[in-house]
């Protein structure tokens, strides 16, 4: 009886070991290191049968790859304008934030063969679930309840679908791996077969991804290289919004953004939301202001609350949500020594509205005019919006694309914006005014 080969996988990063350690060279983490079963196949001499050759870049013909335009508008605008096919797209995110219910939407619209895979639900449980999507019905939707990856593949050759789910990849085993499913080894065959199946019959497949307590795709860093879309649907489930980015995608742009909301009949597609975003107030209170932000091509209308109190305790507390503590704590830094406010001694406490989280550096100016508001207790009028960046010296510094900015401002009916002095705005007749501001100190005098 041949021996059995072990080796020692690193469940973070996948690194090989032939002994355990306590900690892997490789991405540093400790107690990750977990010995599976390896089946080592007998090495084959060369021989060259391809057909390839060198060729110089200049000769290479280039071609669109053919695309399948989903029934969602922000998937596709995610996406870089549809599905490819032969594309793999891997989508992860924190559980009960709606992978499942997004890919189910998306395989009862769309007016083509699917197959749909589950390891972790029953046909019924999925069939409830789509019956609650009353609106949608898809009579070649296909569903497969098993974890084995070779009956999957057996199958779907079988079938010939246009388009393959896969719920989760976490969930599925290889025979040929002596391991349980969701270890390094399982996650790598069963992805390894499932891109083979999709490159060699050109069948687009997605597949849905577990995440880390800390927010990154389980299994081996290698599965995202693998795969040709990776997808992250978040958001925080206490809200309705739900937003969907591409980290990775070789066949589009990662800077778009999808907007969803979540509604008792599944996802509803967020086409402005701006609107959604900005609450109508009946009377204008401190501490409000709106920012003119960017997701991608996409300009954004969100406001910003800003609450700034005496504190009660020795240490002033700084507390965020939706915006990055760290720059709260630059702005409030500026505003002291280039501006003179005094505000070591408070508290300040900074809210997005409606779940919302960005890192544009064009919500700096709406911050400051929040933090100000509240601190003098006067109240910013619900006609004017934001849009700049500001520096360790106190300047607003200008933003890119100023102009889709400010034109979605005039469309949503702002009198007035305020932008930096440096940006280069074309001399044309806008439908709001355009408030150029080079220092807080000035931005200060001309808001209040």
């Amino acid at each position: 009886m041949a021996k059995v080969k072990t080796a020692y996988f690193c469940q973070n990063c996948g690194s090989q070991y032939p002994q355990w350690l306590g900690q892997c060279k490789n991405c540093g983490e400790w107690n990750t290191l977990v010995e599976e079963i390896v089946e080592k196949s007998p090495a084959k001499s060369y021989t060259d049968k391809s057909k390839q050759h060198i060729i110089n870049i200049i000769e290479v013909e280039t071609f669109e790859e053919p695309r399948i335009i989903s029934p969602s508008e922000e998937l596709n605008r995610v996406l870089g304008g549809g599905i490819v096919l032969g594309s793999v797209t891997l989508i992860g995110g924190e559980p009960g934030i709606g992978k499942s219910t997004l890919l189910l939407q998306l395989a009862l619209k769309m007016k083509k063969k699917i197959l749909y895979v589950s390891g972790e639900e029953s046909a019924s449980q999925i069939k409830m679930r789509a019956d609650r999507l009353t609106e949608l019905q898809n009579p070649n939707c296909y569903l497969f309840t098993e974890t084995s990856v070779e009956k999957i593949l057996h199958e779907a050759k079988k079938l010939k679908p246009d388009f393959v789910i896969v719920d989760s990849i976490q969930t599925l085993q290889s025979q040929l791996i002596e391991s349980s499913p969701g270890t390094v080894s399982q996650i790598r065959e069963c992805s390894n077969e499932i891109i083979k199946y999709a490159k060699e019959t050109n069948t687009p497949v997605f597949l849905v991804g577990h995440i880390t307590k800390d927010g990154q795709i389980a299994g081996p860093k290698v599965l995202e290289h693998m795969v040709d879309v990776v997808l992250n649907f978040d958001g925080d489930r206490n809200h309705l919004f739900r937003l969907l980015r591409a980290s990775k995608n070789r066949f589009g742009s990662t800077a778009e953004i999808g907007i969803y909301e979540m509604v008792s009949q599944g996802l509803k597609e967020i086409k402005n939301p701006s609107e959604i975003l900005i609450t109508k107030k009946f009377e204008e209170l401190s501490g409000n202001s709106v920012a003119v932000t960017l997701e991608g091509n996409r300009p954004m209308l969100i406001e910003i609350q800003a609450l700034v109190s005496s504190a009660v305790y020795g240490t002033p507390q700084r507390s965020c949500t939706g915006f990055d503590s760290k720059r709260l704590n630059m702005l409030l830094a500026v505003l002291e020594k280039r501006a003179g406010f005094q505000l070591g001694a408070k508290d300040v406490f900074l809210n997005i509205t409606g779940g919302i989280k960005t890192g544009d550096p064009a919500l700096d100016l709406a911050v400051v005019a929040s933090i100000l508001s509240s601190n003098e207790d006067i109240a910013i009028s619900e006609h004017f919006c934001f849009a700049g960046e500001i520096g360790l010296s106190g300047e607003i510094r200008p933003i890119p694309q100023i102009e889709q900015r400010i034109s979605e401002a005039e469309k949503l009916g702002y009198e007035k914006i305020f932008v930096s002095n440096l940006n280069k705005i074309p001399k044309k007749k806008y439908g709001i005014v355009v408030e150029e501001v080079s220092k807080i100190e000035d931005f200060h005098e001309k808001l209040f």
